[in-house]
């Protein structure tokens, strides 16, 4: 599959030793290829299995992208959180500091989604504000975004902090425009992805909200 693929997005969400071993093979294989690769580390900090596991990752070949929720990423960052269940624990400090340390020490993007989404590389960080409270209730909300991530690096794979930006900001769009029309989570599934479907660039850049953090000042756009 990773011969025919653009990008490869690993999620130990459902996690065996078997798929660890798989996963491994994939990522050897699409660096051979020169693809971008997504880790969404989902519930790391929850188990000792899940830590061991991300680690193996890393260390077995190159990683792109490092994603998840802000205790997922301190606890790959080696700090001492819990994560309960895939929910974010309580994470006191910078998260923009968390997140460039953990890009420059594994040389790769790192992506914080939360309220505040923080994105950064080794040089660069910004924050995506779009998105609404309403994708927490929805299971899968945080690896369709993982996803999505992906297929922008497929097809930009020239920046990969920009394609998780614009990546990220489009997706949080689609679930804004999705929410506006939904009465409940369980309506706001399928809309979701039929905003996504028909997202269009006027709308992007209307409701975009994207800025710097402190010490960036390159656009991740180029404008």
């Amino acid at each position: 599959m990773t011969g025919i693929a653009s990008a490869l997005v690993l999620n130990i969400g459902t996690l065996t030793r078997e798929l660890v071993a798989s996963m491994k093979l994939a990522a050897r294989a699409a660096a051979e290829r020169g693809l971008p690769v997504v880790l969404d580390v989902c519930g790391a900090g929850a188990t000792r299995f899940r830590d061991e596991a991300c680690l193996e990752l890393l260390d077995a070949a190159p990683i792109t992208f490092i994603k998840g929720n802000a205790s997922e990423v301190a606890r790959i960052a080696g700090l001492q959180v819990r994560t309960r269940g895939v929910d974010a624990g309580d994470i006191r400090g910078d998260l923009e500091d968390l997140a460039r340390q953990l890009a420059t020490q594994r040389g790769c993007t790192v992506v914080i989604t939360g309220k505040r989404d923080i994105v950064a590389d080794r040089q660069r960080a910004w924050a995506v504000s779009n998105g609404v409270a309403g994708m927490a209730q929805v299971v899968g909300t945080g690896c369709m975004a993982a996803s999505v991530i992906g297929a922008f690096a497929g097809a930009s794979p020239e920046d990969p902090l920009q394609a998780a930006v614009a990546g990220l900001c489009c997706y949080e769009i689609a679930a804004e425009l999705a929410w506006e029309q939904s009465p409940g989570p369980g309506s706001f599934k399928p809309r979701l992805f039929d905003a996504i479907h028909s997202l269009t660039p006027e709308q992007v850049h209307a409701c975009q909200k994207v800025e710097p953090c402190a010490a960036t000042t390159s656009s991740p756009t180029g404008r």
